[in-house]
């Protein structure tokens, strides 16, 4: 198998910015897109074709990853490298979460 994958912890003192966080994905030629879901909401197990870079902005969500049995936690300011083809599912925290998300 490729890449693993991969969870870096927000080690700030401050607490991520929405502009912070675009700014580092763009310093890394990243091109960065928002999205949103409410609390609780659940994907279903699913794999993508390419790999992808989430950073949390705000809220909380775990992602999931069945096959090696394991759950990545995720709070704000919290990355995540996902490489193509691996299989993972997600569940929001009571909070919601806003993400920013890139594909490489």
């Amino acid at each position: 198998m490729g890449a693993a994958v991969k969870v870096t912890q927000w080690t700030g003192s401050d607490p991520p910015t929405r502009g912070g966080l675009w700014q580092l994905m763009s310093e890394e030629g990243l091109l960065p897109y928002a999205w949103s879901n409410g609390p609780f909401d659940i994907y279903a197990a699913h794999t993508h074709g390419y790999d992808k870079v989430i950073y949390v902005v705000s809220g909380a969500i775990t992602f999931g990853l069945p096959e090696q049995k394991r759950e990545l936690g995720l709070q704000p300011g919290d990355r995540l490298d996902l490489p193509k083809g691996v299989v993972h599912d997600a569940r929001v925290g009571p909070d919601g979460v806003t993400c920013l998300e890139a594909h490489y």
